[in-house]
Formats: C-alpha cells, sequence, structure tokens
C-alpha cells in the first residue's frame, strides 16, 4: 500500500470515527431532552390531579398516590421518580400542588410531610418492579402493597412527631382508615397500568 493510500485510509477511518461520535451525541442529547420531557408531562398530571382531596382528619383522601402507582406503568422507574421529585420541588417552592391546593415548605413539615416524603423511595421500589413485571397483577398488588407501608410508616412517624400523637394514635388517624382505599387505587393501578402500558408503548419510548 502507498504512503498516500495508507493516508486516505486514515483520514476516511478518521472522519468515519467524528461522525460515529457526532451521532452518538445527539443520541445521548435526544435521550436527555426525552427524559425530560416525558418526566414533565407526568409532573403536570400530577400537579393537576394531586391537589383533589378529601379532609378526612389530619391526612386527607388524596390522588397522589394513585397517579404515581399509574404513573410507573407508563414510565420507568427513573423517569417516574424524576416526575415526582419535580412535583416535590414546585410544591416546595409554593405553588399549590399538594392536597387541598396547598404548597410550601410548611407542607413538608406539616402533619403529611413524612408521607409525602416516603413517596420516594415507595416510587422507586415499586417502578423497578413493574419495570420487569407490569403483567404480574398479583406480584404488582403485593409490591405496591408493601411499598406503601414505607411511606405509611414514615408518615406515621412524623405526623406523631409533628402533632405530639403517639405512634399508635399516628397509624390509627394516618394510616388504618386509608389501608382499604389504597389497597382499591392498588388493584385499579394493576388492572389499567398494563393496558395504559400497552396503548402508550409509544410514549414509552420517546
Amino acid at each position: 500500500m502507498t504512503e498516500k493510500g495508507g493516508r486516505q485510509m486514515s483520514e476516511q477511518e478518521n472522519t468515519a470515527k467524528r461522525q460515529r461520535e457526532t451521532a452518538n451525541g445527539r443520541t445521548a442529547s435526544d435521550r436527555r431532552v426525552k427524559f425530560m420531557v416525558t418526566s414533565a408531562i407526568m409532573t403536570a398530571l400530577l400537579c393537576v390531579l394531586g391537589p383533589l382531596s378529601l379532609p378526612i382528619g389530619p391526612v386527607p383522601v388524596s390522588l397522589t398516590n394513585l397517579v404515581i402507582y399509574l404513573m410507573l406503568y407508563i414510565l420507568d422507574w427513573k423517569r417516574g421518580t424524576a416526575a415526582y421529585l419535580l412535583y416535590l420541588l414546585i410544591g416546595l417552592v409554593g405553588l399549590p400542588v399538594f392536597s387541598g391546593f396547598t404548597g410550601g415548605a410548611a407542607k413538608l413539615v406539616g402533619p403529611t410531610g413524612g408521607y409525602l416524603i416516603g413517596f420516594i423511595p415507595m416510587t422507586i421500589l415499586i417502578g423497578l418492579f413493574v419495570d420487569r413485571h407490569a403483567d404480574k397483577k398479583i406480584a404488582c398488588i403485593i409490591v405496591m402493597e408493601a411499598a406503601t407501608w414505607i411511606a405509611y410508616l414514615l408518615g406515621t412517624a412524623w405526623l406523631a412527631v409533628s402533632a405530639h400523637m403517639t405512634f399508635s394514635a399516628a397509624l390509627a388517624a394516618g394510616v388504618i382508615p386509608f389501608i382499604a382505599e389504597d389497597l382499591a387505587k392498588m388493584i385499579l393501578a394493576a388492572i389499567l397500568g398494563p393496558v395504559l402500558r400497552s396503548r402508550l408503548e409509544r410514549f414509552r419510548q420517546i
């Protein structure tokens, strides 16, 4: 092979390498944009439905956890968690997106703040399982129930502290009245979730 031919091949290889690097950079950038867009859409849904609640005591009946359950069928666990964290941030800066159309840091340190924080590990655990086993309804319900108890326990502990209640009294006020209702939400999510996941498959691939 002549020296000139060798230089031409080297230049072609360098050009091809640069093109691959550019394409990879664009792909990574596209993925980041799609991650942000799909997470933001689910955050918007949380912001619309999260404030809707029925006050029945120190802890209201809320749609927030139902939206989270369904969201994790539509998105993967990373985007679902990002969507919920963004929702928390929006509420933290004062926009009325929490239950009862409230917002601000006072909500997170108030009686229900522990439940809002407890939804973070709950979202991660449910999302990780649903990503792999979305079609296993009974198993998903069991995992949703178990993960929700993390939010229950964190919320109960904080309710007891903030409202100067015993742990058992806080459990009776903030968890026991909601167990059946939340189980119904989990069953609904396990039934509707796979349907939404299938119908919105293109959205998941965005």
